[in-house]
């Protein structure tokens, strides 16, 4: 049934290629308010891909942020509706951070597509839109995702008795495999973002004059930062690894498999592990890449930590500003402290037994390959939203590679998962067209 399908695919892979060249042309970098315009116009570009597939779309008004799309296809009240998501906006990109191209001129090189977005996500979401509708189709694409996914969450909660109501499964292809091997991703970390604000009660001082009699801000921040890692990553906050556990035998019991290819803790710690990353620090005095003499009045450090099951964000919040409150107290500076937080993702799962996950592997065994299942160590939001908020199966199925280096210098997907993840979804879509309304499976979710 799909061999024209994927033929097509095939015979055409250049314009798909061509067509994500335009979509990563338009510089959408959601986090400067100044190009939330390249945000709308790389909407309206997803809007009119929609529209010549013979979709409808409308622009959910989120105002004074850019509108969110919610589109969806004819449908058929006897089969199951799939919600696809994906986002168009990009991480801030240029030559020098350290491209080799032009970070919004998709270049191949050795069968790879370099550019901004490419596989975070504009390539998925081009992918998603392979041109032929195999099953009940919905999608949800946003301009914000880079930056928090904000006002996604009120929409979500506004719409859930209309647009998602007749909605069976919801799936994201915002992620990427772990190895070179196809993947389901049925987990995610969660995240906590902290800054660490240091300052003295009045101006920026001249070291000269006041070096060696005062103590200075960026002092007490080496020694607050300091303090939240030992050498080997570990975490220093008391209590922060309570709760937490992680038993393969459990694990197998999940998946459903006999055993891992590794059958050791230490090769998934990265799935239940929290990890403390160092952001970046500087002073409102001086930050430019001259010289200047100073002693700041206010330092401001940031650090993130990602959560695992069982770690509860205020908690983790809670026990982080405690501890560099009593590390602070020993220093017995007369500086002023100040810890706050933003983006506070719990961390996700879904059911590997659910119909979505099985036809998901399914779909993966069609291209004659045996998915790997994975949690893996990002964090990604909505996933948990949209499982809390309306009742939904979530599952993340990837395209991109281990290796495409989303969030870094040099960006890119494969021609190969870029081509072969297209025909991926597609199947994917054959196998879910074949169940039907989740209410005819569970009837007792009614």
């Amino acid at each position: 049934m799909l061999e024209p399908l994927f033929q097509y695919i095939d015979d055409h892979q250049n314009q798909f290629v061509q067509r994500l060249k335009e979509w990563v042309a338009v510089q959408s970098d959601s986090g400067d308010h100044t190009k939330w315009g390249e945000v709308e116009s790389i909407l309206n570009m997803t809007a009119v891909r929609i529209q010549e597939m013979g979709g409808t779309v409308e622009f959910a008004d989120t105002v004074p942020l850019p509108p969110v799309i919610l589109a969806e296809f004819e449908r058929d009240p006897k089969k199951a509706t799939l919600c696809i998501y994906g986002h168009v906006d990009v991480q801030p990109a240029k030559m020098a951070d350290g491209w080799t191209t032009d970070p919004f001129n998709l270049t191949e090189i050795k069968g790879n597509l370099y550019g901004q977005g490419a596989t975070d996500n504009k390539g998925p979401v081009l992918a998603s839109c392979c041109g032929e509708i195999l099953v009940n189709i919905k999608l949800i694409i946003e301009g914000l995702e880079e930056v928090g996914s904000y006002g996604l969450l009120e929409l979500t909660r506004k719409r859930n008795d209309s647009f998602f109501a007749d909605v069976d499964f919801i799936v994201i292809s915002d992620n990427v495999w772990a190895t070179r091997t196809p993947a389901l991703t049925y987990g995610t970390r969660g995240s906590r973002y902290f800054f660490v604000e240091v300052d003295c009660p009045k101006l920026d001082f001249h070291p000269g004059v006041y070096g060696g009699s005062i103590q200075e801000p960026m002092s007490d921040q080496i020694a607050l930062l300091g303090s939240l890692l030992d050498h080997t990553g570990k975490i220093l906050v008391p209590g922060l690894y309570d709760n937490i556990s992680f038993d393969l035998e459990e694990m197998k019991s999940v998946t459903g498999v006999k055993h891992f290819l590794q059958d050791t803790k230490c090769d998934y710690l990265f799935w239940d592990t929290p990890y403390l990353s160092y952001i970046t620090w500087g002073s409102r005095a001086f930050s430019e890449p001259s010289t200047k003499t100073v002693i700041p009045k206010q330092v401001t450090g940031k650090f993130s930590i990602r959560q695992v099951p069982n770690m509860d964000p205020p908690d983790v919040e809670r026990k982080v500003k405690e501890h560099l409150q009593q590390i602070f107290s020993t220093l017995k500076s007369p500086n002023r402290l100040r810890v706050t937080t933003t983006v506070g993702a719990k961390p996700w799962v879904a059911n590997l037994k659910d119909p979505l996950c099985i036809d998901g592997q399914r779909a993966v065994r069609e291209e004659e390959m045996e998915p790997e299942l994975i949690r893996e160590g990002s964090t990604i939001p909505i996933a948990l939203n949209f499982q809390e908020e309306t009742g939904k199966s979530v599952m993340m199925l990837p395209i991109g590679g281990h290796d495409d280096g989303e969030h870094s210098q040099n960006e890119k997907i494969s021609r190969y998962n870029y081509i072969e993840g297209t025909k991926l979804l597609a199947d994917y879509f054959d196998e879910i067209s074949l169940l039907q309304k989740v209410q005819d499976i569970f009837p007792s979710k009614l």
